[in-house]
């Protein structure tokens, strides 16, 4: 019985955010400067700030994160768009080069792969139908039509059948 009450409010502050910085969870929010996120977390009983790069192009600001624990449960500005990229069945994979295009035409939006560190990207883009491809090493996935409403959050999954490693070769057999 207390097993089954300490998993439902386990689920529950997973599912909830419940964690606040006091209970050791984090949150970021877009510095003073508008060049970086503050991610504030508790560490050994004392608040850490670490920094990650905002970055812009015209009027669309992005940031990548979800390196590391802190990053993965932290509580983020509400960006329109979440991608989150892994790789042959592992959770994560960074250094992805991203194409925003308007489903429309119009000037798109070509993020690279060095500014692209964690396996989570946050693009902050007006309502809009959009075309995203995504560049790994040297396979690309795509999606077409992806909406993006005000107020609303849109999380895109984007998946490589394999991780190549860093070499880009196979596993010898």
């Amino acid at each position: 019985m207390k097993r089954g009450i300490v998993w439902i409010v386990a689920l529950w502050v997973f599912t909830s955010g419940g964690l606040s910085l006091a209970d050791g969870g984090a949150v970021a929010r877009i510095g003073s400067s508008g060049e970086f996120l503050e991610l504030s977390h508790q560490a050994d009983g004392r608040t850490v700030v670490d920094l990650l790069p905002l970055h812009r192009a015209g009027d669309v600001r992005y940031f990548s994160a979800g390196v590391g624990l802190e990053e993965r449960i932290a509580e983020y500005p509400p960006f329109s768009v979440k991608m989150v990229f892994t790789a042959g069945g592992k959770p994560f994979l960074s250094g992805v080069a991203v194409t925003i295009q308007p489903a429309k035409g119009g000037a798109g939006l070509t993020i690279p792969q060095e500014q692209v560190e964690g396996p989570w990207l946050f693009v902050d883009l007006a309502p809009g139908i959009y075309d995203v491809t995504a560049t790994h090493r040297d396979s690309k996935q795509g999606l077409k039509g992806i909406k993006v409403e005000a107020g609303k959050q849109k999380t895109i999954h984007l998946r490589w059948a394999e991780d190549r490693g860093i070499a880009g070769t196979l596993p010898i057999e």
